[in-house]
């Protein structure tokens, strides 16, 4: 039985014993008043009216406030784990020293395909898994916790140093479930200070990170110490308020020409006190926090001070997120800058790397053709990663396509090189230029010479360069 359900139970039992106690004495005493006070049991049609509105008011009673008790439960009806509000208070209580979220990543997929009835046992299963096996890995008084939909919390009262290696154990024991097949992330956080509703976003962080972690980098950094987090954040907010961000330029060979005419820009902020951090940690936070458009404006800010010092047939392209895009007052910004640069629009490309489709498509589509009309120049991401990129190329030209990393490094592969030929096909086709990523061997260059790649790029092209290097090649 889960600790969640003892407690439950436990409760259920004293709000009956607290129900039941003065009723009984007041049903005691006014027996006693009534009927035995004279030592005389009158049993007349009166005294039985009374008794039997004291019976019924007393079960009424017992039976409402069970109810009504029943209502404010502990736990979560379908797992019978702890409810987000219960967790949050047990947390405050028992003051774990880790805590973990675990998240079910394909749950919405399984929804899709099995009934409602088929996922409640699912879930329930799960969770009681869960917990024996912790139990068996030697790991007791675990709290479990479903905080909503796919995201459960698990609160330990350790900080024991193989947790990640634990934790991995249980979930590989628990890859299929009824039959069913579970995706499961977690994250887990150490030592952890007790602002918990905060320490849930760092989870959360965490687990974001992990999505834009390249495949043989997972479950790197996935156990980290509350402390570390709290400096990283601070590191975060003081870096970007400073301005302080490193940009790396990674060079782009035009194949036909043979030149390189373009530089990929990633980002990285600076910190004294954590070293460089990389996108992958701080662009949640930064999300997290409310500051993403204020990121993309000091990235539009220095990108618009490099191109003067660059010759002109230098392009450079960088990455600014969809709702910084999406927002009319940061686009109103963006081309005032522009026009008073007096730079030649057509020298920047925005790159794009959207999951999911935008619910409102037709709406997206326009800003992007507003933006398209000052002639700057839009790419498209890892494309071929995820639906979306396929669905936006339906309804809008886009100028270049960087193609996801898998269809490079994995070339030798007949399946995946027919896809990119195809791929590479229709782009010529609509006009579209190609890039290709990740390229570090000659092999590479070869194969992707022969499909008619556009662009190349990758430590098989070139090195980075810093800004001042950058800077002193041109200028």
């Amino acid at each position: 039985m889960l600790f969640s359900e003892q407690e439950e139970r436990e409760r259920k039992f004293k709000l009956a014993l607290r129900a039941a106690v003065p009723v009984l004495l007041l049903v005691f005493l006014v027996f006693y008043t009534v009927f035995l006070k004279d030592n005389v049991v009158d049993f007349s049609l009166e005294n039985q009216f009374l008794l039997a509105g004291i019976v019924f008011v007393s079960v009424y009673f017992i039976y409402f406030l069970i109810e009504t008790g029943s209502k404010e439960t502990l736990i979560d009806e379908t797992t019978k784990g702890f409810n987000q509000k219960s967790f949050i208070k047990k947390l405050q209580r028992h003051k774990p020293k880790s805590l973990a979220l675990l998240i079910i990543d394909n749950l919405q997929t399984l929804n899709d395909n099995y009934s409602s009835e088929e996922i409640d046992r699912l879930l329930y299963t799960f969770i009681h898994r869960l917990d024996s096996d912790f139990t068996q890995e030697g790991v007791s008084n675990v709290l479990i916790g479903r905080r909503y939909g796919a995201e459960f919390l698990i609160a330990l009262n350790e900080n024991r140093q193989d947790i990640q290696t634990i934790l991995n154990h249980v979930i590989e024991k628990n890859k299929t479930v009824d039959d069913i097949e579970l995706d499961c992330k977690f994250a887990v956080i150490t030592n952890t200070h007790y602002d918990f509703e905060k320490t849930i976003s760092q989870l959360k962080d965490m687990i974001k990170a992990q999505n834009d972690t390249v495949p043989e980098q997972k479950n790197n950094n996935i156990v980290k110490d509350a402390t570390e987090m709290m400096d990283i954040e601070t590191a975060i907010a003081d870096a970007l308020q400073k301005e302080n961000i490193l940009f790396i330029f990674k060079p782009l060979l035009h194949v036909k020409k043979n030149q390189v005419d373009l530089y990929e820009i990633s980002v990285k902020l600076k910190s004294k006190s954590t070293g460089d951090i990389l996108p992958k940690v701080y662009l949640p936070i930064i999300n997290r926090l409310g500051l993403g458009r204020e990121y993309d404006w000091v990235i539009v800010k220095r990108v618009l001070a490099l191109f003067p010092l660059l010759d002109k047939n230098i392009s450079l392209t960088f990455n600014l997120s969809p709702f910084s895009l999406r927002n009319k007052a940061f686009l109103d910004k963006f081309f005032s800058a522009l026009d008073e640069s007096g730079i030649d629009p057509s020298r920047l490309i925005i790159q794009l790397y959207e999951r999911k489709t935008h619910h409102n498509l037709s709406g997206y589509l326009e800003t992007l053709k507003h933006i398209r009309a000052k002639g700057i120049r839009i790419c498209i991401d890892n494309f071929g990663a995820s639906n979306a990129s396929m669905e936006y190329i339906k309804y809008f030209k886009f100028d270049m396509i960087q193609f996801d990393r898998d269809y490079v490094t994995n070339l030798k592969d007949k399946t995946n090189y027919a896809m990119l030929r195809s791929l590479i096909k229709m782009s010529q086709e609509l006009h579209i230029l190609t890039v290709a990523k990740w390229v570090d061997k000659a092999e590479q260059k070869s194969l992707l010479q022969m499909l008619g790649i556009d662009y190349m790029q990758g430590f098989g092209i070139g090195e980075p360069f810093n800004e001042r290097d950058l800077i002193n090649q041109y200028n």
